[in-house]
């Protein structure tokens, strides 16, 4: 198969063709643009101009550094976040702002805030009930509706800045109210901190005085409590008793110290003693006075014995008396020895009887210092309680002393500023007649451009069938076979050229299962008939099917709609039609039907293209859609292929040569070998009662 080949399904918009239905309806597209533009004209030359002005304010800490209070940075930086300055717009815009300003510059004796001020869209809600009348809303109330619609606040985004925008028909009104709105602001700001300052000095005066009351009355109760406890105190501010306490430890462990050396010293005195030792390696013999100097007349003997031993001999009485002088010096030396001994006991049953003394002074002192710690523990209380309460009188007198100097001094800076007035404005800011002209021109040309590329999107004349390098896909037509064919006598079955009758027709496309059976009868009209048949067969067992005329002279739906003219394909091409007005059912059968319809044939055949999308959105709805073509060649049926596609030649004379050369064009077009269908020897079934045969 040839181009013919393509998926009906595929489908391309002709952009030639949409956008030459912008020429040709120019005309159409000029006069509603030019008359929406004198329209928007009109409006915006009749309507009441509009001014508008914006006063700036700025929230910033007004405290000089040099009067600040004291702990106020915490305040400051909580007055200048984010959600305190967007705190202040709603308190710009309150009601009682708004009120006082109406109220000054008597809003309400102004036309445009009264009842009758409305605008014709204005009264035309009230008819229809979206918007309240306003003569039935309250004067004051209906200024202030009035006077918030013509006003708008707003913080300018990461600032501190806010911005009050007024507009009205008065250009000298639309600058004063939004200064006369950011001085009432300003003044309702000193107003509060002049309040607040009042209120802060008329509650700290009776607290002042009591907190005096207070402070001298815990003064008092810790001198009492001194005087009382009779808590001495020492060094270092500390109670007398835990002083000595210290100190006498100290004693009692160095008095225990002495003691141990004492006991230590005698042990090894009494030891050498009763062991018979040399005494004079006992460091505390040695120290004696009186010991040392027998120890010096000790070693004189010795010597001297050492001397006459050379010359004497030991029974020598010299040498006797020298010895017995030394052995009495010995005895002595002992006896000083005992004495020492006696000392150092002595020395340690002092020292012993001194630790008990102490010991009973340090239980004594104990609980002294006990009893001591207990009450410096409540007069430590007192002592806290007294400083917490002069404390705080002490910060009551200084912000008292603060409030009453910026009330006598009327000193309130109020944390905002006023850094840009609003100045009376020249020119109107609504309407902009240029610019709402211009825009309405253009905006009405693009609205009815578009409209109209819709229509003509819509309507199916701006659609074509896809074209391009697309691979066609072969499609392989089978012969009829005496498989696909039902049985049949065989003088009505097969001619001179192979072809079938009716009822064989129609069981190879039921057998075959196609979609669309495309009938040509280069015979004429009189061959045409022959699609008529095949397609109520079909329906006769049981598919739906759908027989579309396609000839010139609309020879196939005259029989099957008693030749009355109804809408058929020319006015679906056209765009003249939908489908439900031009699908009829056929008199004689199941079988629906499209004519060739009523509209004119050029301007049918100028949507021609849209015939591929008509059929497949055909064969979606019937399992057969049956097309008689008349007289057409190849090229003439190309638009009506797809892949699931029978050709089928009507013939009436197998001897007409038409016959063999139009058969022999569509196989050299790819269409595959067609199907030839003969009439000859068919039978309609019984027609219903009241109907013809055709």
């Amino acid at each position: 198969m040839t181009s013919g080949g393509k998926m009906a399904n595929d489908v391309d918009v002709d952009l030639g063709h949409l956008f030459a239905s912008l020429r040709h309806k120019w005309w159409r597209i000029a006069f509603f643009a030019f008359a929406i533009t004198a329209i928007a004209f009109m409006l915006a030359a009749m309507a009441t101009p509009h001014y508008r002005a914006e006063t700036r304010v700025l929230i910033e800490v007004g405290e000089s550094i040099y009067t600040r209070p004291q702990a106020a940075d915490t305040g400051e930086r909580a007055s200048l976040d984010a959600a305190s300055v967007a705190s202040q717009v709603e308190v710009i815009a309150s009601t009682q702002i708004l009120t006082q300003v109406a109220r000054e510059l008597d809003l309400a004796s102004r036309e445009e805030f009264e009842a009758g001020g409305q605008s014709l869209l204005d009264r035309v809600l009230v008819v229809i009930g979206l918007k309240r009348d306003a003569g039935a809303i309250p004067p004051e109330e209906r200024v202030l509706d009035t006077f918030r619609e013509k006003l708008e606040v707003y913080r300018v985004e990461n600032s501190r800045v806010i911005v009050i925008r007024f507009s009205s028909e008065d250009p000298e009104l639309a600058a004063r109210v939004p200064n006369a709105i950011a001085d009432a602001y300003v003044a309702s700001q000193r107003a509060a901190k002049a309040e607040s300052n009042e209120n802060a000095t008329e509650w700290l005066e009776p607290e002042i005085a009591d907190l005096r009351d207070r402070v001298k009355e815990a003064e008092a109760r810790v001198a009492e409590f001194r005087a009382r406890s009779d808590l001495l105190i020492g060094q270092n501010n500390m109670v007398l008793a835990t002083q000595q306490l210290s100190e006498l430890s100290s004693e009692l462990s160095r008095v225990r110290a002495n003691r141990s050396a004492a006991e230590a010293r005698g042990q090894t005195v009494r030891a050498a003693i009763e062991q018979g030792a040399a005494l004079e390696t006992v460091p505390e013999v040695l120290a004696s006075n009186l010991i040392q100097r027998l120890r010096e007349r000790q070693v004189e003997l010795r010597a001297q014995i050492a001397d006459l031993s050379t010359s004497l001999l030991d029974n020598h009485p010299r040498i006797k008396a020298l010895q017995s002088q030394l052995a009495d010096l010995d005895a002595q030396i002992r006896i000083e020895a005992r004495k020492v001994l006696e000392g150092l006991e002595q020395e340690a049953e002092m020292a012993r009887l001194r630790e008990r003394e102490l010991t009973a002074d340090l239980n004594t002192l104990k609980a002294e210092s006990a009893r001591a710690d207990e009450e410096q523990v409540e007069l430590r209380a007192l002592e806290r309680e007294a400083a917490a309460q002069r404390q705080l009188l002490e910060s009551y007198l200084t912000r008292y002393r603060e409030a009453a100097a910026r009330g006598d001094r009327n000193y309130l800076p109020v944390d905002a500023r006023i850094f840009s007035r609003a100045i009376t404005p020249s020119e109107p800011y609504f309407p902009k007649v240029l610019p709402i002209t211009l825009a309405a021109f253009a905006g009405s040309l693009l609205l009815m451009g578009i409209v109209v590329l819709l229509q003509e999107l819509f309507s199916g004349r701006a659609l074509r069938p896809a074209t391009g390098d697309i691979e066609p896909v072969p499609q392989v037509r089978m012969p009829v076979a005496a498989e696909d064919v039902a049985p049949a006598p065989p003088a009505l079955a097969i001619g001179s050229l192979g072809e079938v009758n009716v009822e064989a027709a129609a069981e190879a496309l039921i057998s075959t299962g196609v979609a669309r059976a495309i009938f040509v009868s280069p015979e004429g009209d009189e061959a045409a008939a022959t699609a008529v048949l095949v397609a109520r067969e079909v329906a006769d067992a049981g598919l739906r099917v759908l027989l579309l005329d396609l000839t010139a002279s609309g020879a196939v739906s005259r029989p099957t709609l008693e030749s009355k003219v109804y809408p058929g394909i020319t006015n679906l091409l056209a765009a003249e039609a939908q489908f439900a007005d031009v699908i009829h059912a056929d008199l004689y059968s199941a079988c629906h039907v499209i004519p060739i319809g009523t509209a004119e044939p050029d301007r049918a055949m100028r949507g021609i293209d849209r015939l591929p999308i008509i059929m497949n959105s055909l064969t979606t709805a019937y399992d057969l859609v049956v097309a008689e073509c008349g007289a057409a060649d190849a090229p003439a049926i190309e638009r009506l292929m797809d892949d699931d596609t029978r050709v089928l030649v009507s013939v009436l004379d197998p001897k007409e040569e038409s016959i063999v050369a139009a058969a022999s064009e569509l196989e050299e077009e790819g269409f595959g070998t067609p199907l030839l269908v003969t009439p000859a020897g068919y039978v309609s079934p019984a027609a219903p009662p009241g109907r013809d045969v055709a």
